[in-house]
């Protein structure tokens, strides 16, 4: 069943750190894309 710290089944540090790299990537996804975007406007101009 469940406890305190939460389902003994479910891996709560694994669950953070792949979040935490999920983050990292859709931050560094956008900076990059907006990037690229203001690299064609600015070639196309």
């Amino acid at each position: 069943m469940t406890n305190e710290n939460g389902h003994p089944d479910m891996d709560y540090k694994a669950h953070g750190n792949t979040y935490s790299g999920f983050l990292n990537l859709l931050k560094w996804g956008t900076v990059l894309t907006i990037i690229a975007a203001v690299a064609a406007i600015i070639a196309i101009t």
